[in-house]
């Protein structure tokens, strides 16, 4: 059985309109995991949880003592009954880590394809930390895709990360857009589609990982393969 841990909210700080950053702080407490698995979370004194993938390496929480999550809300900021109140020092249950959603300990690949839709980035994100502090030279591709411009959670830092050549990024837009956004929007538009694929394929054997909504999951492993991409080096979870 996994342990419970309480710990207190580090900070709670918008990454989008409809996202959080809830951080953690392990204030000493070890918490051992592997990048790509999740832990339930829920507001101390109430029985939910629910489960979230952490969104941080383990080199990060080692570094820092803290974990990250990126936490789904609706307009008001409210995530659900789980938590139904997150401030600074609000005390968090937290059970975990579980999930087999990881980079496997020792592989032959010759690069990393993350695929993303919406919250799907955060085991994403914490693969691609780790692997970039564990000193893997690999190429890393990142295909990132949201409904909105604005709804791209960690742009400046997955920004900052291809102008440091660490990794490859494209952000595709899959729904409307207002005009006075749709206007100044450089980036792609459109589903993630072979041809996207293909350009952001880092090699050609790469070890592909999917997290998102249940569409992109399903429609883009068929693609990869149409590309000669092995069924063994694609990994997939959605939320």
């Amino acid at each position: 059985m996994a342990d419970v841990l309480t710990l207190p909210v580090r900070s709670l700080v918008a990454a989008t309109p409809r996202t959080r950053i809830l951080r953690l702080d392990l204030k000493g407490s070890p918490f051992v995991f592997r990048a790509g698995q999740a832990a339930l979370i829920g507001l101390h004194g109430q029985p939910q949880r629910r489960p979230y993938s952490i969104a941080s390496s383990p080199e990060d929480a080692v570094r820092h003592a803290r974990l990250e999550f990126l936490l789904k809300v609706d307009d008001t900021g409210y995530a659900g009954p789980h938590l139904p109140q997150l401030h600074r020092d609000a005390r968090i249950e937290l059970e975990g880590p579980f999930g087999s959603f990881t980079l496997p300990e020792r592989n032959d690949c010759g690069g990393y394809l993350f695929i993303a839709g919406g919250t799907g980035l955060s085991p994403l994100r914490s693969m691609m930390r780790h692997l970039i502090a564990s000193g893997d030279r690999r190429p890393i591709s990142v295909l990132y895709s949201a409904k909105t411009p604005e709804e791209f959670a960690y742009k400046p830092e997955l920004q900052r990360l291809a102008r440091r050549k660490l990794i490859s990024l494209t952000l595709t837009v899959t729904g409307e857009m207002r005009e006075d956004i749709g206007g100044s929007w450089r980036g792609e538009r459109g589903r993630i589609s072979a041809s996207r694929l293909a350009q952001a394929l880092p090699s050609p054997d790469p070890l592909c990982f999917i997290c998102g909504p249940p569409a992109l999951v399903d429609d883009v492993p068929p693609l990869l393969m149409q590309l000669g991409v092995k069924s063994a080096r694609i990994r997939t979870e959605d939320w």
